[in-house]
């Protein structure tokens, strides 16, 4: 019985390797068959050959491994749910700004809301995702003389630092332009100091949407936009890397496995685990599919090759880990839910202000984004007492208390909300 069984093992042995070898010359691989290993850049090709092994010297009676290359029930990064803000840095208008503000912006009390600094909503309201909306300015000074502001006569922005080169925050250049960061290099400076402070933080997602001007506010003399193409988008990428070393970034090329795309290495290999991303930082793009994602991935970039960000993607795309689903009500939710089980990192909100908060039933969409197991739901009052200007106690609070808790959705089972952070 034992002769059969190390004859049984042989065999498989020599048919494994023969097919891992087979798996290489398929895809272009060369080299020695790499060694054993489960870090994040296990090839395609070990992994084969690592289950194929495995099945050999199973008794036959044993129950079968799991329809997966990696059985791991390990906690990811994937498996939590964590609060965000949309608009992380914003400032409403001043009221001296109120009365031009409202004549030239659509539905202008939308904009009627602010966020404390970047270290208080980590510190003091369990935030643990942000938004940054981003302006090229390679050259400063694009943005240091704001027109809606010059024309009432209030006070403009920093403008030392509006006149330096680099990405600037803003909502709405010329109009909605207070931040508590005005470059984006403040921001992620801020970012990185709490971080610094708190180093078994589980990983911040940082949400970047690429912003481009008002027509109707250059019409009126506002500043003429920085377009993003390849150049600023990697100046983009510069800026992240000055502020956060490599080993504190959650890259495409960090998640993706060597052989798969990006798509197949979050669905078949699982997001890194949640101990492995601790203290880290990940960004993606808020932008749907455009000019903009298309120049990200240009040059052979279809997973995202050496990029900082992940893309906002669609299904079956090489690029896809991440999906904005902002709207987690009616169909959407089981869309959501689906997409979590799937492997995917989602998105979501709980609110749009300020017409959510001044809803009747103000708490649905905000219950609903909860329930659908998405990773980030973000909003615009994470804090009790934010919303009670509009005479509601509206509030975004993580459901059992802490700054995150187990994925309601794809949690594996021993999960524990009080042992996140």
């Amino acid at each position: 019985m034992k002769g059969t069984l190390r004859l049984s093992i042989l065999a498989c042995g020599i048919f494994t390797v023969a097919m891992a070898h087979y798996y290489q010359s398929q895809v272009g691989m060369t080299g020695d068959l790499p060694a054993v290993s489960f870090g994040r850049k296990t090839t395609f090709a070990t992994l084969l050959c690592t289950f194929l092994s495995i099945q050999c010297i199973l008794p036959t009676h044993a129950s079968p491994i799991s329809n997966t290359l990696n059985p791991s029930t390990a906690l990811r990064m994937n498996h939590i749910q964590l609060k965000g803000t949309h608009n992380s840095y914003h400032r409403e208008p001043p009221l001296g700004l109120r009365l031009i503000f409202e004549s030239v912006i659509p539905s202008p009390w939308n904009y009627y809301y602010s966020h404390s600094s970047v270290s208080d909503q980590l510190s003091q309201q369990s935030v643990r995702s942000l938004e940054f909306d981003v302006r090229a300015d390679s050259k400063g000074g694009l943005y240091a003389n704001p027109l809606l502001p010059r024309i009432a006569g209030v006070p403009v922005p920093d403008e030392a630092k509006m006149k330096l080169p680099g990405a600037k925050v803003m909502h709405i250049a010329d109009a909605d332009v207070l931040s508590t960061c005005y470059t984006f290099r403040d921001c992620l400076e801020q970012v990185k100091a709490w971080s610094d402070a708190h180093p078994r933080h589980v990983p911040i997602p940082i949400d970047i949407e690429f912003k481009t001007n008002d027509e109707k506010l250059e019409a009126l003399g506002g500043a003429k936009a920085e377009k993003w193409d390849e150049e600023s988008l990697a100046a983009l990428d510069e800026e992240i890397r000055s502020v956060f070393a490599e080993d504190r970034l959650v890259t495409p090329d960090f998640v993706r496995t060597d052989g798969l795309s990006l798509e197949e290495s979050v669905l078949l290999m699982g997001w890194p685990t949640l101990e492995e991303s601790r203290g880290m930082v990940m960004f993606y793009m808020d932008n749907d599919d455009g000019d903009i994602r298309d120049a990200y991935r240009s040059g052979g970039r279809n997973n995202l090759e050496g990029r900082v960000l992940f893309t906002n993607s669609d299904e079956g795309e090489d690029d896809a880990a991440f999906l904005k689903r902002n709207d987690p009500t009616g169909d959407n939710l089981e869309e959501i839910r689906e997409l979590v089980r799937k492997g995917y990192f989602v998105r979501t909100r709980a609110d749009v202000p300020i017409e959510t908060v001044e809803k009747e039933n103000n708490t649905v969409m905000r219950d609903l984004a909860w329930e659908s197991g998405a990773q980030i739901v973000s909003t615009d009052f994470p804090a009790v007492g934010m919303a009670c200007r509009y005479d509601t106690d509206y509030a975004v609070l993580m459901p059992g208390g802490g700054v995150a808790r187990c994925n309601p959705i794809n949690a594996p089972d021993g999960c524990k909300d009080d042992e996140l952070e």
